[in-house]
């Protein structure tokens, strides 16, 4: 029973840790601009834009250059304001911290 439960529990650790989420980054070549809308290191990034993917779901696009799932599935994630095309469109520019860009700095840091 303990060696079952212990195997449960290295799964699980183990699908946590598998990325799902598919994302588009630009390459690392130097002549690719890591910051395309002009802002230093320290500043967060902006939300551009919306787009949906092939399951439907609102994926906001970065001025960072990554993407970012949205969805409104309570009591997990709550933003309806991802289902309301006005309430989305109101969105456009303000700071949106970037998960990947602070994964980023996190694995650089060690």
């Amino acid at each position: 029973m303990e060696t079952a439960l212990l195997a449960a529990i290295c799964m699980v650790r183990n699908l946590s840790d598998i990325e799902v989420e598919r994302v588009s980054l630009r390459g690392d070549a130097p002549e690719c601009d890591p910051k395309t809308d002009g802002r230093d290191n320290a500043a967060p990034p902006r939300l551009l834009d919306f787009h949906q993917d092939e399951d439907g779901h609102w994926v906001a696009v970065l001025s960072c250059g990554h993407t970012q799932h949205l969805r409104h599935q309570p009591p997990w994630q709550s933003r309806p304001w991802v289902l309301d095309p006005q309430q989305r469109m109101a969105q456009i520019g303000r700071l949106f911290p970037c998960g990947w860009c602070a994964k980023e700095s996190v694995s650089n840091k060690e």
